[in-house]
């Protein structure tokens, strides 16, 4: 059979390992019996393992058992490998010692979890189980207590988490003393949305539009999330014309487009519009009606206190004519149609000013444009002067016959 070289060096080390002597061996032996006697946590060796334990060398005539059990869900350690065991109930020459793997980890874990919780570092968790009001959370081999409180990122009133989660947590409330140990899920998901927060606010700015969630509509504006963050729209915002009415046809969930108006990063706190994505009807109404044009209007209504409400061109676009504008004259019907002057639009109800009498007062500056525009007509001085040289003609004409 031929030997490799890996198989000769192992040889060699082993062959070269100083051999312990029986007085040494024997303090080893005693030494680990008196940790285990101390119920300190001690490193055994495992030399046989049964159906239901693990037997362990402590040093003793008989060796001291662990149980399979504690090994659940894990790798069980093979022949020769060492564990971490306490003593949980001494044997003799006739029985075993009973160890636990799973006590001695659960010590060891105290520590860690009270250095993790002096030095406020984050722990790993697995959820075992789900009781009244929170969660039994596995931290380092410790069960602790877990609010629903502190489960979630916002206040949870049921369990969302199943059995076999793992988590990332902070230990909010330490005492080994009392066996007590509370952690909070939601303390380690507030810090990792303040760090996402503000790497998404330093990607926007004001004038953005931006694809928003619904999350709540209310009855006086809507409520809207951007990647978490919340955001508003105030009822002005909502839409140019009749605001109520287009704020009940939005729901929660509803996907849209908003443009940001304005954002408060120390908050944080965003404004959004909706109606800022469209054209305002009122500057619309402005390039189809210039100002000093005239137009042609059909009388709807006419009042003394609110004036003559009219509706212009085939667009039926709403008219107004104030008492002060209708003129001295004004004597039309409901259903006539009357010729005014535009003189502007009102921005709150977008309907365009109109003016009867300015359209007069144009109309008549025209007549006496016209008229300036004509030949002149001769004065008196004129008339009687071609008169005279007519007179003076006519008598030279006689005195030559």
């Amino acid at each position: 059979m031929t030997t490799t070289n890996e198989e000769i060096k192992h040889t060699e080390e082993t062959t070269n390992e100083p051999e312990m002597t029986m007085d040494e061996l024997i303090a080893q032996q005693e030494s680990l019996s008196e940790h285990l006697n101390k119920r300190e946590i001690v490193e055994v060796t495992v030399v046989q393992i049964t159906g239901d334990y693990i037997l362990v060398d402590t040093g003793a005539k008989k060796e001291g058992a662990i149980a399979v059990s504690e090994f659940t869900g894990k790798t069980l350690p093979a022949v020769g490998e060492k564990v971490s065991a306490v003593l949980v109930k001494r044997g003799n020459d006739e029985r075993h010692s009973i160890l636990s793997h799973k006590k001695a980890l659960e010590m060891q874990g105290w520590d860690i979890c009270k250095q993790a919780y002096e030095n406020k570092e984050r722990v790993k968790g697995v959820i075992l189980q789900t009781v009244k009001g929170g969660y039994i959370v596995e931290v380092f081999g410790v069960s602790g207590f877990m609010p629903l409180s502190l489960s979630e990122l916002h206040t949870a009133y049921k369990h969302y988490l199943p059995v076999g989660a793992k988590i990332k947590a902070v230990i909010v409330e330490f005492s080994k003393e009392k066996q007590k140990l509370i952690i909070s899920r939601r303390q380690v998901l507030e810090e990792d949305e303040a760090v996402r927060r503000t790497e998404v606010l330093g990607q926007i700015k004001e004038g953005d539009v931006l694809r928003v969630v619904v999350a709540k509509v209310d009855k006086d504006r809507l409520f809207l999330r951007f990647h978490g963050i919340e955001g508003v729209v105030n009822l002005e915002n909502i839409a140019w014309k009749e605001p109520e009415a287009a704020l009940a046809n939005y729901r929660r969930g509803q996907r849209l487009k908003a443009k940001l108006l304005k954002l408060d990063k120390e908050t944080p706190r965003l404004e959004f519009g909706l109606k800022q994505l469209f054209l305002n009807p009122a500057d619309a109404l402005r390039r189809r009606y210039p100002y000093k044009s005239s137009v042609k209007a059909k009388v709807e209504k006419i009042s003394e206190e609110d004036g003559v409400e009219c509706t212009i061109g085939k667009n039926n676009t709403k008219g107004h004519i104030s008492p002060f504008e209708m003129g001295r004259d004004f004597n039309a019907q409901v259903g006539d149609v009357i010729t005014a002057l535009v003189v502007g639009v009102d921005p709150e109800t977008f309907t365009v000013n109109l003016s009867v009498k300015k359209y007069d007062q144009v109309q008549n500056r025209k007549v006496v444009a016209q008229y300036l525009k004509q030949a002149p007509r001769p004065t008196l001085g004129q008339l009687l002067e071609d008169s005279f040289k007519t007179e003076e003609a006519e008598t030279e004409t006689e005195e030559e016959k």
